[in-house]
């Protein structure tokens, strides 16, 4: 018996061999070690009808065939796939001599992403992180946990898209319950900047639209106070918008913040003198911020009695708009190549 198995391996490895492709090869794989009428499974039916040493020797006879059969086909299956690549390759023709095809154009970035990676080169200089969350987010992770009420009108369905059949889900209106996201995963002390897309329920026109970017940012850590945040917006604005750009801030009343603030710079056109864009007053409105809320903090598991923190969200599109002096907010989403190609 133990000779016969010696002859079948001989056999199996000599027929592996002669395989011409990878069908031929299945169909051997089959024969020697097919689950239903394998040449190995008959072997394996007749070791169990010996006992005693003969089981032995036959079981390590029967267990070097399988081996010998299982390393000859892996040898043939990288042989084959060798093969079939070198003539893929063989087939190719490259014609280095050959001019441009007509027609054929290098892409760029759209303006939104070249001041959005802007801003987060800027940002991750500053020690900042990069971070992301998702687009459908749950009611509890855009407003109740950024302390803003049940009552309050930005919880109109006037004004955010909510999930039909499902309330408790909605397009997030902001990128602010990112930050309740990155507290709860990174604890304190934290720096975050979170750009990404927002949906509202607006009726468009030149300067509103129901889709639209925002970068957010959050800075958590000990004795932070507002000269942190005066200074952080004021670097990044005079990074946009040159050295000479000027900041107010003016009180203004945000849920998650406390006290809030509205941004204002300089405008961009008209150095701030006054134009039809900034309403003659010489200032543009860009951003709104903050010291975080006790309450916002706590959602994040964070002890406000430990840690403090200031946020801030600029308008993304409209810093693009700003600065490519774009006059019609839906020309960033209207795909249409006459405008993009201008940048």
């Amino acid at each position: 018996m133990f000779d016969e198995i010696t002859k079948k391996q001989v056999e199996a490895v000599a027929e592996i061999k002669a395989a011409l492709d990878k069908t031929q090869l299945e169909k051997v794989e089959t024969k020697w070690l097919g689950r239903k009428n394998g040449v190995m499974l008959e072997i394996m039916k007749e070791l169990q009808k010996t006992v005693g040493e003969e089981r032995k020797q036959f079981g390590q006879a029967a267990n070097q065939l399988k081996q010998a059969i299982e390393q000859a086909l892996r040898e043939k299956h990288a042989e084959l796939s060798e093969a079939a690549w070198s003539n893929l390759l063989a087939g190719e023709r490259l014609d280095v001599t050959q001019p441009a095809l007509p027609g054929a154009t290098v892409g760029h970035y759209h303006p939104l992403t070249l001041v959005q990676r802007e801003l987060e080169d800027l940002f991750t200089s500053m020690g900042f992180m990069v971070v992301d969350g998702p687009e459908l987010e749950s009611d509890y992770f855009n407003f109740t946990a950024l302390n803003i009420p049940a009552d309050h009108p930005a919880r109109d369905m006037q004004d955010t898209l909510y999930i039909k059949d499902h309330p408790e889900w909605l397009m997030r209106t902001q990128t602010s319950p990112v930050q309740i996201r990155a507290m709860q995963k990174y604890g304190a002390p934290l720096r975050i900047v979170v750009p990404g897309k927002c949906f509202r329920n607006e009726a468009t026109d030149a300067r509103h639209e129901h889709t639209f970017y925002q970068l957010e940012g959050l800075v958590l850590d000990k004795g932070i106070n507002f000269s942190h945040l005066k200074a952080t917006l004021e670097a990044v604005a005079q990074h946009l918008y040159g050295p000479q750009t000027k900041m107010r801030l003016l009180p203004k009343f945000y849920p998650f913040v406390e006290p809030g603030v509205r941004g204002e710079v300089t405008c961009s056109l008209c150095a701030g003198q006054g134009c039809r864009v900034c309403k003659n007053s010489g200032w543009l409105e860009i951003f709104g911020a903050g010291l975080v809320h006790p309450n916002v903090l706590e959602a994040g598991g964070i002890n406000p009695e430990k840690y403090q923190g200031f946020a801030f969200g600029f308008g993304l599109t409209r810093l693009v708009m700003l600065k490519y002096g774009i006059n019609d907010v839906r020309l960033l989403e209207s795909g249409s190549m006459k405008f993009l190609e201008q940048f």
